[in-house]
Formats: C-alpha cells, sequence, structure tokens
C-alpha cells in the first residue's frame, strides 16, 4: 500500500507544480481547455476537460463550487498522465466527497510537437494518392516510429505500464488474433453514455489502415465481433447496436487500433468526416476488391485533414502544393 501511496503523492505533486505560461487552445463548447507551461523547468502541456455533470445527484448540483480539490491519480505511462478532480470545494455541512467533474491529461516532458498539435491552426484537406502514400508518407511512418513515439504502446502491450486500466485482454490460439480494451484518455471511465474504448491488437505488422488487405477482411470481421461481445459484456445495458467502430486515418500513433464508442457520444471532431473511417465501411470495402487477397487500401486515394502546424503538412503537402519534391528525412 505504501508504493501505492507513494504513487499517488508524487503524482499530485507533479500535478501542483504546473507553472502556467499562456492559453494553448480551447474546443469542445468551452468544456476543455489546453494549458502550456512548466513543471521543473521543463514544458508541460495540461489539457483539462469537465466530465459529465451528476445529473442525478442533487446535493452536488446545488454545491457546486470553482475549486479544484481531491485530485485523483488514473495512471501515468511515458510522459502521460491522467486524473480526474472537482471543481467543488465542498458539499454541505456533511462534508461528503463530490464526484470528479474534472478530467484531466498532463503531457511532460512536451515537446514542440505536442504544443504544434494542440494550438489553434487553419485546417486543409488532403488527398493522399497511392502514390503520395507509397514514396513519402510511408517513409514518413516509418521515421515516426524510429523516433520512439510507440512506447506507451509498446508499454501497455508488454506489461509495462497501465496494467490497470486494461478492461480486457483476449486470448486466442494465434497471437495475431489478440487485442486488448482500455478506456480512451478522454474519457471519464463512467459516463455510459460517453463511452470510448481503444481496442489495441497485438501484431505489429499494420501500422495504419493503408496495411489492410483484402485478406483482412476475416480478421477484422472476426476482430469486432470479439470486441463487441467483451464491450457489451463489461458493460451491461450497453446494447451491440449502442456501438460504433471507427479508425483515423491519419492516426495519432502508427499501430493500428480501433476506436469503440456508445452511438450517443457526441460526434465530435474525432468522429468527423476528414479523421474517422468507419470500420464496417472499410470491411465491406476490402471484400469488394477484386485484385486478390494481396490488393488493399494501400491502392485506393483517402481525403483527410490535416493542420498547418502539422508535419505532414509542412514536409509533404506544402511542399507538394508548391510544386516541389517533399524530403523525408530524420
Amino acid at each position: 500500500m505504501s508504493n501505492m501511496s507513494d504513487l499517488l503523492n508524487t503524482s499530485i505533486e507533479v500535478l501542483s507544480s504546473f507553472t502556467f505560461e499562456r492559453l494553448v487552445n480551447t474546443d469542445q463548447q468551452g468544456r476543455r481547455i489546453i494549458l502550456q507551461g512548466t513543471i521543473r523547468n521543463e514544458p508541460a502541456l495540461l489539457l483539462a476537460e469537465r466530465a459529465a455533470f451528476p445529473i442525478d445527484n442533487n446535493v452536488y448540483l446545488t454545491s457546486f463550487s470553482q475549486l479544484l480539490s481531491n485530485v485523483q491519480n488514473l495512471g501515468e505511462n511515458d510522459i502521460y498522465r491522467w486524473y480526474m478532480a472537482n471543481a467543488s470545494a465542498s458539499m454541505d455541512t456533511q462534508a461528503q466527497t463530490p464526484p470528479p467533474d474534472l478530467k484531466i491529461n498532463l503531457i511532460w516532458p512536451a515537446t514542440e510537437k505536442h504544443f504544434k498539435k494542440y494550438s489553434f491552426q487553419q485546417m486543409r484537406v488532403v488527398t493522399e494518392t497511392p502514390e503520395i502514400y507509397e514514396k513519402f508518407v510511408r517513409p514518413y511512418m516509418s521515421l515516426c516510429r524510429e523516433e520512439g513515439q510507440l512506447n506507451w504502446v509498446l508499454n501497455i502491450l508488454e506489461g509495462r505500464k497501465e496494467q490497470e486500466n486494461v478492461l480486457y485482454r483476449s486470448k486466442e490460439q494465434d497471437v495475431k488474433d489478440d487485442f486488448l480494451l482500455l478506456p480512451d484518455l478522454n474519457w471519464d471511465r463512467k459516463t455510459i453514455g460517453s463511452l470510448h474504448l481503444l481496442a489495441l491488437v497485438e501484431r505489429r505488422d499494420i501500422w495504419s489502415v493503408r496495411d489492410l488487405k483484402q485478406k483482412d477482411a476475416a480478421w477484422l470481421r472476426l476482430l469486432r465481433k470479439t470486441i463487441t461481445d467483451a464491450t457489451v459484456k463489461l458493460y451491461p445495458g450497453v446494447e451491440i447496436d449502442m456501438l460504433k467502430f471507427y479508425i483515423h486515418y491519419q492516426p495519432t500513433y502508427y499501430h493500428f487500433h480501433i476506436h469503440v464508442v456508445h452511438v450517443d457520444l457526441d460526434a465530435t471532431g474525432t468522429q468527423a468526416v476528414g479523421k474517422a473511417l468507419g470500420l464496417d465501411n472499410i470491411i465491406s470495402q476490402l471484400e469488394w476488391m477484386r485484385d486478390g487477397e494481396q490488393s488493399g487500401m494501400h491502392q485506393v486515394e483517402l481525403s483527410y485533414t490535416v493542420g498547418e502546424e502539422s508535419e505532414l503538412w509542412q514536409k509533404i503537402y506544402l511542399p507538394l502544393k508548391k510544386g516541389t519534391e517533399p524530403e523525408i528525412e530524420g
């Protein structure tokens, strides 16, 4: 117990050491703020998001105030940390502890790439042809993987970090069929209507939707069914037709994963056209490919949005727009 208590105290101390410098961005109708600052003279990003209000708790609703208190450590992995907290100082004369109403993500030490990602930036729609993917985007993906951006994912898959957050880990006869489920960083882990899970596959040969081939359609159908069965078992009251499945392209990190969300979750930017591809549509598209089992998503055009501060825009699409050859190098 002492080790767990020490970890909790250390995590809370880290959060309380944050020194504010500037507001980076605000989104989700003002329910989320992103702050830039430092912790122990190292750059940090603090993402604070209001959790769903507990509308069935009248004592809480009548006692709501604006002070952060009762910080709870949800976990940490590599440079990422997650907390729940209260925006209220007290409940009533009985001094009850109110349920958490703030979800906080902390990135520390943060990099310039993090600051660019979370700052406001003009978005652009780009079309990635098979040729652009093969010549420029695939090498860029490889560089990102070599830079260690998958460390936190591998920590989870290989059992070094966040095992307390793993909701389900499959044990199939063929390891390529294995996956694990864990809560998305932006879910408060309680409000079923905003359920958001990530299914990380164990296999390492699929970096993104681009690696999916016609031969993978059957595997994807089985994976979808297994994920569905696990989710409805974990959350009684959630039925099969209350779940949506999608894949991001471009994804934040290049290890294949599937987003599982409750149908009632607001379709914000992460589910929008230009970011999310429906899993069922991808499976159907693969099944209808007629050039053999090696035909796949690497052969199709994909349009998506990128920010002007992103490396994809700066290194690839801006040079292409200017009529110059992109240079992809470490």
